[in-house]
This record gives structure tokens, C-alpha cells and sequence, in this order.
């Protein structure tokens, strides 16, 4: 995988370079090719190929963290009962929001 990103990085720094020393072209320019054509395609290229390695962390850490409390002994998540009240929480009891006016300021 990483040998992609290499090659195509280097391509895309001697297409910047390449603007760069042209007669008609401009550092500037260089520098938007190497970013737009090199670093921010690569970076997406990393970071979508990398997302089962890390799907695959998070599930060993939960299976770890699931093993640690099963052997403390503490109770489960199918232990925990959720809330049934019958208000939602946080929320005030009134939900009617008091008029207010402006005061008159004439003299």
C-alpha cells in the first residue's frame, strides 16, 4: 500500500518541480500541484485503506475491555436497565418560553 503512495508522491513532486523551473509556470502553482494532485489524494488513500486496521483495534480493545470486566466481576452491560421515566432528561417541566418585550424608551 505504501508503495503507491510513494510513487504517485513522487510523480507528483516532478510535476510541481516541473511547473516550478517551466517559464510559464509558478511556484505558487507548483506548490497548489503537489498539494491538490499529490498530498490531499494520498491522505484520503491512507486514511480509507487504513479503516479496517482500525475497525479491527476497536473491536480488540472493547473484547479486552469486555474480558477485564467479566473477570472483576462487575455487572454487564445487559445488567444496566434504561432509563424509563417519562420525561426526557435535562428538559425544564414548562416548555412555554415567557413573552418578552421591548421597553419603551421615549422621553
Amino acid at each position: 500500500m505504501y508503495l503507491i503512495v510513494i510513487a504517485w508522491l513522487y510523480v507528483t513532486l516532478l510535476m510541481a518541480l516541473a511547473e516550478a523551473f517551466s517559464t510559464q509556470g509558478s511556484v505558487l502553482g507548483a506548490i497548489i500541484t503537489f498539494v491538490f494532485y499529490g498530498l490531499l489524494p494520498m491522505a484520503l488513500v491512507i486514511y480509507l485503506m487504513s479503516s479496517p486496521l482500525r475497525r479491527k483495534a476497536i473491536r480488540k480493545s472493547e473484547q479486552l475491555a469486555k474480558e477485564e470486566r467479566a473477570a472483576s466481576g462487575s455487572s454487564s452491560d445487559s445488567d444496566i436497565q434504561p432509563d424509563t421515566g417519562s420525561h426526557a432528561t435535562g428538559l425544564p417541566q414548562s416548555t412555554a418560553v415567557p413573552a418578552v418585550r421591548k421597553e419603551d424608551m421615549r422621553l
